[in-house]
């Protein structure tokens, strides 16, 4: 099925049945369908907020598309090298120190291991061919638990026996120090000590097969920075505080004109019994809000393919579904955007009622009465 506001196929079903059973449509023309939904919703539906600001406007969705996508390509063509280059150097420093702490790769004790369980990463680069975590667990022979907790929560198993743990890392010791890349750590097969020049070309290769893994986080964890960063200077520019996150101020104290990042929300869980925090990106107040009335949740969203927002797409309407379930049909919840947000994924966050400002136009935000 062929959209005719310009987005790909769509073959959740799901969501064309949320659309028509919500419509009382036929499943004729999906432009129609979605249209009638998101401006009925807009016009007094008592699920979702009272005005819509991007949601009930399909027909601008592809030229903001095609904005957003522009948008983040500049900053991913001038940023982000900056931001991949910071963590390199950083992990460059870090794989260094642990050379120096191994004997350049020639004595992985087991002490060091114990005491050090955060190297091992760097340990598992240094190999031909590196080795993933399931690969070293069986090559190793040793346990799943151990070297997850390594891995994950940078410790060793706390109830694990001394003895079991120094014979299972002098196992991973072993097979580090069998497969080290010779290519890399040249100094392996000869007599005379590496030289400075040498020891730092291999830990740049070594930081360059980690940072290589982690790519798309550290792309991904510099435009959130940044995105926090243009709603800080827009809300600022208009006169509302942030609240520090460590003052001990709950999302429903906060006061009319205020503002805070990365708040934990409690939620309750599907049975109403046991509840959870979820983390929110931004969390407003708008001046013009009661005391008693609660801020707006905003989520910034950035990706740099079309192929992760539609697996992702359906976060978003937990949350929201997790708010509204929690705190009533009034919560706002809304999104952030910059870069590869197709229609797809426009019409199913619209479907759920949840709106959404694109950062090429951040003015937007105004309209949610900010």
């Amino acid at each position: 099925m062929r959209l005719p506001w310009g987005g790909r196929k769509c073959r959740d079903k799901a969501f064309w049945h949320r659309l028509d059973t919500r419509t009382q449509l036929p499943k004729s023309d999906p432009y129609d369908i979605l249209t009638h939904m998101a401006r009925k919703q807009s016009s007094g539906n008592p699920s979702t907020p009272r005005k819509a600001v991007n949601r009930d406007k399909p027909d601008r969705w592809k030229e903001d598309i095609a904005a957003s996508v522009d948008m983040y390509n500049d900053w991913f063509m001038r940023f982000a090298p900056e931001a991949f280059r910071t963590t390199r150097v950083q992990t460059t420093a870090d794989v260094e120190a642990a050379l120096t702490a191994t004997g350049n790769l020639t004595n992985v004790q087991p002490d060091l291991l114990r005491e050090h369980p955060e190297i091992l990463p760097t340990l598992r680069m240094s190999t031909c061919p590196p080795l993933a975590v399931d690969r070293l667990i069986g090559l190793a022979g040793v346990p799943v638990g151990l070297v997850k907790s390594m891995e994950l929560k940078k410790q060793v198993p706390p109830r694990m026996s001394v003895d079991a743990i120094t014979s299972e890392l002098e196992k991973i010791g072993t097979i580090i120090e069998r497969m080290a890349d010779p290519d890399i750590f040249v100094w392996l097969n000869r007599k005379k000590p590496p030289s400075k020049e040498e020891i730092h070309r291999a830990a740049t290769i070594v930081a360059d097969r980690l940072c290589g893994a982690v790519a798309n986080p550290i792309i991904r964890n510099a435009q959130e920075k940044r995105q926090l960063a243009a709603l800080k200077a827009w809300l600022e520019n208009r006169g509302y505080q942030q609240v520090a996150i460590g003052d001990g101020t709950k999302f429903d104290a906060m006061k009319p004109g205020t503002f805070s990042f990365r708040m934990n929300i409690p939620v309750k869980l599907e049975g109403g019994v046991h509840s959870v925090n979820i983390p929110v990106d931004a969390v407003i107040k708008p001046k013009v809000a009661s005391p008693d009335a609660l801020p707006i949740f905003i989520e910034a969203k950035s990706a740099g393919d079309f192929t992760n927002t539609n697996k992702r797409r359906k976060e978003e309407a937990v949350k929201m579904a997790q708010l509204r379930s929690t705190y009533g049909k009034d919560v706002q919840f809304n999104l952030f955007l910059c870069g590869y947000f197709d229609t797809g994924y426009l019409g199913y966050e619209a479907a759920e009622g949840i709106d959404w400002v694109w950062e090429h136009r951040i003015d937007d935000l105004a309209e949610f009465g900010l």
